[in-house]
């Protein structure tokens, strides 16, 4: 796929000028117009086109990326300059300060309609066309519906109620569908519509692709799967999980099963190989990645947009900008007790004073070495680049500690310094680790316990053998590494309720710092008592402006539906409650 990226270019002037009334007896110079897109020769530009969106879903402020759910979390502080640098994520951090007319949210709407149109154009001239003409017709067609299904994925967790609408649907209908209709009594059938584009990929995609970036059969059941997942927890008007369907469980579990049957994918023997630049689509636990590219014939490469302002403020080795900043509540998190066993209870009671004896007086999950830059080790691996805290911009706000897991080597070829720190890493969208953990907790869900036992010690198994990079340069460890397995009778005692806290926890720690968390806490129903709690104990932690962190129940599990839209709707959307 990354070879084609000045395809998709020529491909996307498609979507990207319109022309003057006075100018359209003009054949435009570098673009396809609808007859020659009718043209089976042609199509793939289409498609390409609609891929070429996918990378640019994390473009700041236009498309949604995975960080910016991440600051909605426990997980992490937005980071940056101060409060007034990109306020409005500060807002959406303390949730109370969000309106619909906020900053950086109007654009994650259009930006996802506009993948969404790409695909809609593509599936259009695909169903135009006669198979023996085009005969990878069935192929593409199962793909745009995959990519398709996960743009409308996206918008439905960050907005829930959003206007769906296929390629059957002119251009002029499309202004009047309604996000919310008077009749709807849930979001169901939005859920179901998304499921429905998951669930006719899988049954055409092929088992495995040629071109990486093209997605299979099992990405499709895994995002169908992830789909049933959200649509079993039901919601009420006020946003309150008031049913958990286990049908819904059971059959995103059969999808699950067919998944990991699949002997080509397996957990990568080190966690930390699945966050390295030179790993891009060779781990065999990635099922999805999103194609990122440098050095590619453009000027700058098809970088990843959602994360150039993550890099540490810490020059010579980068020059901006220090977002996405790893909370102290996420770092203790990652503290375990004699047994190796996570702290469930106590893990926040200690405060990060003194650096050194915080860190050498604890004992750590391995996955902490991983996702957290920490002063005084090394950066991304490097043991010749030891992190130091002149790389926090704003510590006495944000502390010292970074993310890890989206940022490459100092020095790395994928980094590309436009000032704002620009890679070309690729994005795992889908990975093994999420679809075993996704298992364990339908059957845990279902009663089923004592099954889930052995998906998550296998988690954890792989999180105690990855030390290998986390060393300094004469080889000794970086931290006191500890972590073993839950042994019932032994360790802990496996009831329902025991095993629910292990699996909320061990998403936790897999996924941390990724924008896991908050989707998680709002489709299992804990973010209010989560969020409250973790406010209530970071203001004087030393946290000042938290003071204004509040998550109110019924509003702010989901983002406004942005003012421009509501305006451009003409009364035809109806607003989020509580906004």
């Amino acid at each position: 796929m990354k070879k084609a990226t000045i395809y998709i270019i020529a491909c996307a002037m498609v979507f990207s000028f319109t022309c003057c009334k006075r100018f359209l007896d003009v054949k435009p110079q570098g673009a396809l117009t609808e007859t020659d897109a009718a043209d089976p020769g042609n199509i793939d530009g289409l498609v390409i086109a609609a891929y070429a969106w996918i990378p640019h879903e994390g473009i700041l402020n236009q498309k949604m990326s995975p960080w910016l759910a991440d600051i909605k979390s426990d997980d992490s502080y937005k980071g940056g300059g101060g409060l007034s640098d990109q306020t409005s994520w500060y807002m959406m951090e303390v949730f109370s300060l969000v309106t619909p007319s906020i900053d950086n949210n109007d654009g994650v709407w259009y930006g996802q309609y506009e993948g969404i149109s790409r695909c809609n154009t593509a599936l259009r001239a695909l169903d135009a066309v006669d198979e023996k003409a085009y005969p990878l017709k069935k192929t593409r067609t199962a793909e745009m519906r995959f990519l398709r299904g996960y743009m409308f994925m996206q918008l439905k967790k960050w907005y829930r109620w959003i206007p769906y609408f296929d390629e059957h649907v002119s251009n002029d209908s499309i202004a009047k569908i309604p996000n919310h209709p008077d009749t709807a009594t849930s979001d169901l059938f939005i859920w179901n519509n998304i499921y429905q584009d998951f669930a006719a990929a899988a049954g055409d995609l092929p088992s495995s692709q040629t071109e990486v970036g093209r997605p299979t059969r099992y990405a499709a059941e895994a995002e169908a799967a992830g789909a049933l997942m959200w649509m079993a927890y039901e919601e009420n008007d006020k946003h309150q999980v008031v049913n958990i369907n286990k049908d819904r469980l059971t059959a995103a579990m059969a999808l699950l099963d067919d998944v990991i049957s699949n002997p080509r994918y397996y957990l990568t023997p080190d966690f930390g190989d699945n966050f390295e630049f030179s790993m891009d689509n060779a781990t065999p636990e990635s099922i999805w990645e999103w194609q990122y590219s440098h050095s590619d014939g453009t000027p700058n490469g098809n970088l990843n947009g959602g994360t150039p302002l993550n890099a540490p403020w810490w020059p010579p080795q980068f020059s901006c900008c220090d977002f996405h900043k790893a909370s102290y509540n996420m770092v203790n998190a990652f503290r375990v007790d004699a047994n190796g066993l996570p702290l469930f209870d106590n893990f926040n009671d200690v405060e990060i004073t003194d650096k050194h004896v915080y860190f050498s007086s604890n004992s750590w999950d391995p996955r902490i070495g991983h996702t957290v830059a920490i002063p005084g080790l090394p950066w991304k691996y490097q043991t010749n680049l030891l992190f130091d805290s002149s790389g926090s911009r704003d510590p006495a706000t944000f502390g010292y500690f970074n993310s890890l897991k989206e940022n490459v080597e100092a020095g790395s070829p994928g980094l590309v310094n436009l000032f704002w720190m620009w890679n070309s890493k690729n994005e795992t969208a889908i990975r093994l680790d999420r679809v075993l953990l996704f298992k364990a907790e339908i059957l845990i869900q279902l009663g089923r316990e004592a099954e889930a036992l052995p998906i998550i010690n296998q988690i954890r198994q792989r999180a105690g053998a990855s030390t290998g990079k986390l060393k300094f340069a004469n080889g000794t460890p970086t931290l006191s590494y500890k972590i073993s397995t839950y042994q019932n009778g032994v360790n802990c005692t496996w009831t329902h309720d025991f095993a629910w806290k292990a699996l909320v926890w061990e998403n936790r720690l897999e996924f941390a710092m990724e924008g896991e968390r908050w989707f998680d806490l709002i489709r299992w129903g804990m973010a209010e008592s989560v969020l409250n709690d973790y406010f209530a104990k970071e203001m004087p932690r030393g946290r000042p402006w938290m003071k204004d962190g509040h998550f109110t129940a019924g509003r702010d599990e989901y983002m406004p539906i942005p003012q421009p839209q509501m305006n451009y709707s003409y009364g035809v959307y109806k607003q989020n409650p509580g906004y």
